[in-house]
C-alpha cells in the first residue's frame, strides 16, 4: 500500500501553506491581519536556506496539521464545524478464518469540552444482527431490541481504542491535554514524514506519521495487550483518499492491520457536521425507564 498523494502547495510546517505575499496582493490588509493574528503561533516565514532547513518542534508540526485539517483555517473551524457529526459508511472485517463480513454504520458524535464529556454513538448492522455501542457520561453500553446490556471485554477495548487512537485524538491534544514529543523523520515508499508520538491523560501512547509535503496524517501506529492476553499487538491505521467534508480535510477511506495483517477495512459514504442530535440517542434506556417511572 502506498502513500501517494495529490499534489500540494508546500513550504513549511512553520508557515502551513500560505504565501504572504499573494495574500498582500489578493486580499486586502484587514483580512491579512485577522490571519496573522489566528494563525502568528505557527507562521514563521523562512528567510534563508539555513532557517529552511532547521528542525521544527512537534507543536510546530501538529500545529500545522491541524490547520490544514481545517482547510488552512485549523483550530477554530474544526472546533465550530466538527463539534457534533453523523458518519455513515461501510466496513469490511476479516476474521482469522480468512471470512470477511460487511457491516453497514452510522456514527453519532457530539465533543465536549472535555473528551470525558464527548457522546458517542456507533449503530452497527450486520445480515445476522443489529446493535448499537453507546458512550455517555464516561461510561460505555450496548443496546440490541431497546435493551442495554455490557458489552463483551473485547469488544469495549476495541471502542474505547478506536477513539484514542485516531485522528482526532492528534487533533484535539490541546483540549485532551495529550503530551507531544517528536520522534523524528522517517521516509516510507518514497514519503517524507514527520513522526509524533502523543501521550494521553491515560498513558495511551500513539506515533503518527505526518507527511511533510501535505501536513496530512497518512499513518499511526500503537500497541495494546488484548483483554485475556499477555502478548502486546502492534496496530497500525493508514488512511487514504482525503476529501473536503465542509470545509475541512477527512481520509474516506481508512485500514487497520492487527501485526500486520489486514483486519478491518472501512469507507466513509457520508459525513455531514452540525446535524442536531436529541439526548436520547446517547442515554441507557434501562435509565431513561426508570427515571420515567415513580
Amino acid at each position: 500500500m502506498s502513500f501517494r498523494e495529490p499534489p500540494v502547495l508546500h513550504r513549511s510546517p512553520a508557515s502551513f501553506k500560505f504565501s504572504v505575499s499573494s495574500f498582500k496582493t489578493r486580499w486586502p490588509a484587514a483580512f491579512l491581519f485577522v490571519v496573522v493574528a489566528l494563525f502568528g503561533a505557527v507562521y514563521v516565514a523562512p528567510s534563508s536556506r539555513a532557517e529552511q532547513a532547521k528542525e521544527y518542534t512537534a507543536e510546530q508540526i501538529v500545529e500545522s496539521t491541524i490547520a490544514v485539517a481545517g482547510n488552512g483555517f485549523g483550530r477554530a473551524v474544526l472546533g465550530q464545524i466538527r463539534r457534533n457529526g453523523l458518519e455513515v459508511g461501510k466496513e469490511t472485517r476479516s476474521s482469522p478464518d480468512g471470512r470477511a463480513q460487511e457491516t453497514r454504520y452510522e456514527l453519532r458524535f457530539v465533543h465536549g469540552d472535555k473528551p470525558e464529556e464527548d457522546k458517542v454513538r456507533l449503530d452497527s448492522k450486520t445480515a445476522q444482527q443489529e446493535f448499537s455501542l453507546v458512550w455517555g457520561n464516561g461510561r460505555l453500553f450496548g443496546i440490541v431490541n431497546g435493551t442495554s446490556f455490557t458489552p463483551r471485554a473485547d469488544t469495549a477495548a476495541g471502542f474505547i481504542s478506536e477513539r484514542a487512537h485516531s485522528i482526532d485524538a492528534l487533533l484535539r491534544y490541546k483540549e485532551n491535554e495529550s503530551k507531544l514529543t517528536s520522534a523524528g523523520k522517517d521516509k516510507q515508499l518514497g514519503v517524507e514524514l514527520y513522526v509524533i508520538d502523543l501521550l494521553d491523560k491515560a498513558n495511551r501512547k500513539t506515533r503518527y506519521f505526518i507527511s511533510a509535503k501535505s501536513f496530512r496524517v497518512l499513518s499511526l501506529e500503537y500497541e495494546e495487550t488484548p483483554p485475556g492476553s499477555s502478548t502486546p499487538v502492534k496496530y497500525t491505521k493508514r488512511f487514504y483518499d482525503y476529501r473536503l467534508a465542509q470545509g475541512t480535510q477527512v481520509p474516506y477511506r481508512t485500514v487497520l492491520l492487527e501485526d500486520g495483517k489486514l483486519v478491518v477495512e472501512r469507507h466513509i459514504m457520508t459525513i455531514t457536521y452540525g446535524v442536531k442530535m436529541e439526548d436520547s440517542l446517547f442515554q441507557n434506556p434501562e435509565a431513561a425507564s426508570s427515571a420515567g417511572n415513580p
